[in-house]
């Protein structure tokens, strides 16, 4: 039975995961279009709106998603979310002029601000390209909808989360939850009661101390500290310049004269290439080499690296009246672009997300995971919609300013960020300097348990 239900949450995360991170791979592929630039425009304030509105969703979609959960709980949260991302995904596809896809982007970012997940898949926007009719664009960003359906309807099939049953007080339902995932036999029901046991004292005890205040995240020293450097972990994220590439990579190639299908091939392999390194960091190296050298190590990698791309397009601009293309500073260039790519998986990519949700304790956890995560979007949505119209017009001299910021992230993380790798709740106070209380209260037990002791007292 655990394997049919594991199996199912697996399906649903790979669906969630299309659903969601869809959208950030085929954008900069769909805004290049000839056929979708004929109908809407290449205006760069238009293709940064398009980015941007998408982002926004994103930032109020995150900011409701803990009431949802808390609400209504995980499933039919993640319905809700498949639901929004249905509609904004249809208005996208079937968009007939620029307000009907503006605020479809705003309706399917809230969707994936909801379901919150990313794994760029770039390959249809390739191959669409080569469509010669308003279905080049239309098709890739209509194929969202194909994960959203499946995901709203298997999820449907899937058990309630016992976690946030008994946070809402349905301890029955709990039990029966989890001795359904466990499955028939004398030997299962004994592990069922166990995890139950364990369960019920870990989330009463949770629920006793949540707030759900945001003023609570600035309440002493210790909690600015620590509401810091989630916020500023997730803004620096941001500041790595990364999502120019993913929603802009082939205005960038063309500023190293790669234009065209080529352009959309190389985001293409760009695409693959981040994920890949996530994943090897992620498995072999996040929990060995700790969050903070991580952080500082990408924040130098940036710095070089935004330096020699700026020097490399600004020394060999795009050939033009039959000149010669410098094909060395391309691949150098494109060189550059992937190693960000890189770099970003080794640094940010992984650890923002990490440290945000360590640095807080059990008590403020949820809220300031939650404001951490609106700060991010809500500078993604700034770089996205900007970084069009300063490509067009300073062009090399854009990235000066992720170099600038990269160095700027590098002295605040050496001299303000903590290492919190390993350490325990206790460990953590310490670090940030709270107040060191000892508790009086006992263990919560579940109410079985309690009347067991009692009746052999």
């Amino acid at each position: 039975m655990i394997l049919l239900i594991d199996l199912g949450l697996r399906s649903a995360n790979l669906s969630t995961a299309a659903a969601c991170s869809y959208d950030s791979g085929i954008i900069a592929s769909v805004i290049t279009m000839s056929r979708y630039q004929a109908r809407f425009t290449d205006d760069a304030s238009i293709r940064g709106a398009v980015v941007s509105t998408f982002n926004g969703g994103c930032f109020f979609g995150s900011a409701a998603a803990g009431w949802f959960n808390d609400k209504w709980g995980r499933k039919r949260s993640i319905q809700i979310g498949a639901l929004f991302a249905l509609w904004g995904c249809a208005m996208q596809a079937g968009a007939p002029n620029v307000a009907t896809l503006l605020i479809g982007r705003i309706i399917g970012g809230f969707a994936i601000g909801i379901l919150s997940m990313t794994v760029p898949l770039y390959n249809v926007g390739y191959g669409c390209q080569f469509i010669d009719s308003d279905v080049s664009w239309r098709l890739p960003l209509g194929l969202q909808l194909v994960p959203a359906g499946l995901l709203m309807v298997g999820i449907q099939f899937l058990p309630n989360s016992p976690r946030w049953l008994l946070e809402v007080g349905r301890d029955e339902e709990a039990k029966e939850v989890v001795y359904y995932l466990h499955g028939s036999g004398d030997e299962n029901r004994a592990a069922a009661e166990l995890e139950y046991s364990q369960m019920y004292t870990t989330i009463k005890a949770e629920a006793a101390v949540r707030s759900n205040r945001i003023s609570d995240l600035w309440a002493s020293k210790a909690m600015i500290h620590r509401t810091l450097v989630a916020i500023g972990v997730q803004v620096f994220c941001q500041f790595t310049g990364i999502n120019v590439i993913n929603y802009f990579g082939p205005q960038m190639y063309a500023s190293l004269g790669i234009t065209g299908s080529k352009a959309l091939l190389v985001q293409g392999i760009y695409g693959a290439v981040g994920p890949i390194a996530n994943f090897f960091f992620i498995t072999l190296a996040l929990d060995r080499v700790g969050r903070k050298k991580p952080l500082l190590f990408g924040a130098v990698s940036f710095v070089v690296l935004y330096s020699i791309l700026a020097a490399i397009v600004s020394t060999n601009p795009p050939a033009a009246n039959g000149e010669t293309v410098n094909v060395a500073a391309q691949r150098a260039g494109i060189g550059m672009i992937f190693m960000l790519s890189i770099f970003f998986s080794f640094s940010f990519g992984p650890v923002s997300w990490v440290l945000a949700s360590e640095v807080f304790p059990t008590s403020t956890r949820s809220i300031g995971t939650s404001v951490a995560t609106c700060a991010n979007w809500a500078f993604n949505t700034f770089i996205g919609q900007v970084s069009p119209i300063a490509l067009d017009n300073v062009n090399w001299k854009f990235y000066m300013l992720f170099i600038c910021l990269n160095f700027v992230d590098f002295l605040a993380i050496l001299f303000f960020f903590p290492e919190t790798k390993g350490k325990t709740l206790e460990e953590m106070d310490k670090v940030f300097g709270d107040e060191i209380k000892t508790s009086s209260s006992g263990q919560i037990t579940p109410p079985e348990e309690k009347a067991s002791v009692e009746k052999v007292a």
